[in-house]
């Protein structure tokens, strides 16, 4: 058979119609959903914070926010201090608009937007609580693809009320940098004949998997847009990057042959908040931590999660990341163990600069399994014979269609 010729019956991958659906500052627009007075403002969603205090990061915040500089996992004392609202009233604390995070509220409104999505498309794969991707090959046509998108959007809009981008193209990876070419409330349609053209100008950063440490290391190679990266030698970039880099080729030259499939259970939760500075008081670095650990815990037995191993996450001046972990003798569910075992790995770094921390559990289950009684985690054994596990910051379940570097802070993996 020629190079390139299709068994008869075999999908043309150029004929797959594929929506992304990116649900805009997903936890703010929620709040707005409820509470009409907060359209048009600048709104901020975090946790862990009280008026007055330091500790709490932002999970959100809406684009009138960051207009003013606000991003996710800032400190939400930081954030609402560059609020106009607040600038005008220092003293009050109810002059910015703070919201604090209610999962439970905005995976109900999440729920609801699904329920549309799995009406309109053959196959759904959601990727988080504000993102999904959708096969709607049998729906519809590429001569009213964009027709049909603009249904998704008002349906959305009218039937739960909340915004969001769609990007339409023939594969996941494309339509991931559709949505995100013209937020909030886009909509970008990219047929197969106009892929290579759409993606060769944007920079190199809008590839998906292409973080900002990924990106400054592609331009030490000469390699500022998309474009460059198609055109980059294959072989070089495996040598750099491993096999991702033939991945990032490919996203980058328009092909991803990947099915749209629902996604299955996490691998692991966490939090992570930055501080404004290199922090060096240990106890500031420790609260802020246990903080996030009753997040990530609270997440865990929303989802009837079980784990059997506990980790942080320290980044230091320059951008050095450390990630420590400890493995428990069985699955739990023990919010007081995540709080006890992050406070001792974040022991080490006691005097430590620290720019960032951060809180995970991984090696989920999600069975009716009795879980393992523990009496305290003095017995926990570690990974590596210490109790504490080095690795490279990536994340357990990371594909390039998962996760949002630009919208809230992800509950996934860091």
């Amino acid at each position: 058979m020629a190079t390139g010729e299709r068994l008869p019956g075999a999908p043309d991958p150029t004929e797959r119609i594929v929506l992304h659906v990116d649900m805009d500052c997903f936890y703010a627009s929620c709040e707005r959903k409820r509470e009409a007075a907060l359209r048009g403002e600048p709104v901020v969603v975090g946790m862990g914070y009280e008026a007055g205090e330091t500790v709490g990061a932002v999970a959100t915040a809406s684009y009138e926010a960051r207009e003013y500089g606000v991003e996710s996992a800032q400190a939400i004392s930081s954030a609402l201090e560059r609020l106009p609202r607040r600038a005008a009233h220092p003293n009050d604390p109810e002059s910015a608009f703070y919201r604090p995070v209610d999962l439970d509220y905005y995976e109900d409104v999440a729920a609801d937007v699904k329920a549309i999505l799995h009406d309109l498309a053959d196959t759904v794969r959601e990727v988080s609580i504000d993102e999904a991707y959708l096969d709607v090959t049998e729906r519809t046509d590429w001569s009213v693809a964009e027709g049909f998108a603009r249904h998704v959007k008002q349906r959305i809009d009218r039937e739960v009320g909340v915004p969001a981008s769609v990007g339409v193209a023939p594969n996941m990876s494309t339509a991931k940098i559709a949505s995100d070419h013209d937020k909030p409330d886009g909509l970008v349609v990219v047929p197969p004949e106009s892929v290579a053209a759409f993606l060769a100008p944007l920079d190199v950063a809008a590839v998906h998997g292409v973080g900002p440490i990924r990106a400054r290391e592609l331009a030490e190679m000469g390699i500022e847009t998309a474009g460059d990266l198609a055109d980059a030698d294959p072989y070089a970039l495996v040598d750099r990057f491993g096999e991702r880099g033939r991945e990032l080729h490919e996203r980058a030259s328009g092909r991803d042959d990947r099915p749209v499939e629902p996604k299955g259970d996490p691998k692991s939760f966490s939090r992570e908040s930055a501080f404004d500075g290199a922090v060096e008081d240990h106890d500031s670095v420790v609260e802020r931590a246990l903080a996030l650990a009753d997040a990530v815990a609270e997440r865990a037995t929303h989802e009837n999660a079980l784990y059997r191993t506990i980790g942080v996450k320290v980044v230091v001046p320059p951008y050095d990341i450390n990630t420590r972990a400890r493995s428990l003798p069985g699955p739990v569910d023990e919010p007081d163990l995540v709080r006890d075992v992050a406070a001792e790995l974040l022991a080490e770094f006691d005097g430590a600069p620290v720019r960032k921390v951060g809180v995970r559990v991984s090696n989920l289950s999600f069975t009716a399994n009795e879980q393992a009684k523990l009496g305290g985690f003095a017995d926990a054994t570690a990974r590596d014979g210490t109790g504490n596990e080095s690795a490279d910051g990536a994340s357990d379940g990371g594909g390039p269609e998962d996760g949002d570097g630009d919208a809230q802070a992800s509950l996934g993996d860091f």
